[in-house]
């Protein structure tokens, strides 16, 4: 589908924020609890304590990464904890008007924000409930018979404080609903269009195994704009990260790949033959996708063991444990994993071990110099040796020459992707390619290779 590095950084950007999130509302409400309490007010005190409560088990369920849950609880206790604030403190008096609901409005750009990326009738729900409060408080008095309004000494105070930081939010809140509506979402409108209109389509990249044999395939997302032409996934996977399309990108490729598995099932020269498809960050760490995959899959009968899901290092930023304990969902439902992209991460070997994967496949910067016996020759044998030890398959990408084939084939790797084997194309080519493996395997090596060119395959 597209290398992960965009989607990776996105998510660093995303837990960043929410911890950063956290941590201020966790001070700003020990720091207003401190305030209450010296002045006596402790009732203020107590209920200044309920969002600092709040922000620590947001901190907890980040850590764990469980980002959809940590937004819906947040939503929830902003939302009762500025009601109950108004209506029991903050009342308004001839002197100095209430203003702790001024981040109601607040409360529902945020909501309708996440709706755009994702829609959903709990931010509906949000977004209604803070435009009608808003209303309600901004225009009524009312204030309960056991309220205990702020002192005048505190709102002098108070009300600029409020106000102030009230301001500064909308205002960022503005700028994000503004790069939301604008370019570069242009293509990002485009890219949700293209799945309704069946603009995308899978190529399929043939892995041969030691005696190039066609062994499985990797599916890779195309997208042919009827303005704009082909549009390389270099350019839109990022578009889809920013705006949060991942999922429902990632969901259309698993479909696709299904349907195609399912397909193969009924032909016994296909059969066998197993598909790799590229999972996101985004879309792996949706708190549904164990229940996506599930329901895929049995939709369309199709036997798991033959879907390898890729993954690459960004998933981790949920948090090993979560990664590895949903890892074991999907195991148990017969899917097996590939480590994408490794020895380019810096935190590779330090999770390997931890992470219930199959399959390394070895980026293809390092097979670029496979045949050259320098540094790459000796990384490659070491990465070979250290996964044999862990009973591991390699998978070398990026294959484009005879002369790096041999020299894998040597080091003892087991299945090869590149254009030499084949370049990716509809699955007819694939199929075809499959039919017709009854030619020695000199020859057909050579016969892929006059088709490659000197220029690399872009994924």
């Amino acid at each position: 589908m597209g290398k992960d590095a965009g989607g990776s950084r996105q998510a660093r950007k995303v837990v960043v924020a929410y911890r950063a999130a956290a941590l201020v509302v966790f001070v700003m409400s020990l720091a207003w609890a401190l305030i209450f309490s010296v002045s006596g007010h402790h009732a203020m005190a107590r209920a200044e304590l309920f969002p600092a409560a709040v922000a620590i088990l947001c901190f907890i369920l980040i850590e764990a990464g469980r980002l959809e849950l940590v937004l819906k609880v947040t939503q929830i206790a902003c939302f009762v904890f500025i009601v109950y604030f108004c209506l029991l403190f903050d009342t308004p008096d001839p002197a100095y008007p209430r203003v702790t609901h001024l981040f109601l409005p607040l409360l529902a750009i945020l909501a309708y924000l996440d709706h755009i990326r994702r829609p959903s009738r709990f931010q509906l729900a949000i977004i209604a409930a803070s435009v009608i409060a808003f209303v309600v408080l901004h225009v009524s008095a009312y204030a309960p018979p056991f309220a205990e309004p702020i002192p005048h000494e505190l709102r002098r105070v108070g009300i600029w404080v409020n106000a102030t930081l009230a301001t500064a939010t909308f205002c960022s809140a503005v700028w994000l609903l503004q790069r939301r509506l604008t370019a570069p979402k242009g293509l990002a409108r485009d890219l949700l269009a293209a799945l309704q209109r069946d603009e995308l389509t899978l190529a399929y990249q043939p892995q041969a195994d030691r005696n190039g044999r066609i062994v499985g395939a990797e599916a890779l997302l195309r997208w042919t704009h009827p303005v704009r032409g082909t549009v390389s996934p270099a350019t839109f996977i990022p578009v889809a990260e920013e705006a949060g399309l991942m999922p429902l990108v990632g969901g259309f490729v698993l479909e696709e790949a299904c349907r195609t598995l399912a397909r193969w099932s009924a032909e016994p020269a296909l059969e066998r033959l197993t598909l790799s498809i590229n999972v996101s960050a985004g879309q792996f760490n949706e708190s549904d996708f164990v229940a996506s995959v599930r329901s895929t899959i049995r939709a369309h009968r199709i036997d798991p063991a033959r879907l390898r899901l890729e993954l690459t290092e960004s998933v981790l930023i949920a948090g090993l444990d979560a990664v590895a304990a949903k890892m074991e969902e999907l195991r148990a439902l017969g899917l097996s994993f590939s480590l994408d992209d490794f020895g380019t991460g810096y935190s590779s070997l330090s999770y390997l071990r931890r992470l219930p994967v199959c399959e390394l496949k070895i980026d293809r910067s390092f097979v670029a110099g496979a045949a050259d016996d320098g540094r790459d020759a000796a990384l490659l044998r070491s990465i070979i040796a250290m996964a044999r030890d862990l009973d591991l398959s390699i998978v070398a990408e990026g294959v484009e020459t005879q002369p790096q084939w041999t020299a894998l084939k040597r080091f003892g790797c087991d299945v090869f992707q590149g254009w030499l084997i084949g370049r990716p194309g509809p699955a007819a080519d694939l199929e075809a390619a499959v039919g017709n493996q009854g030619l020695p395997e000199p020859l057909a090596l050579q016969s892929r290779l006059r088709m490659a060119t000197a220029k690399p395959a872009t994924r």
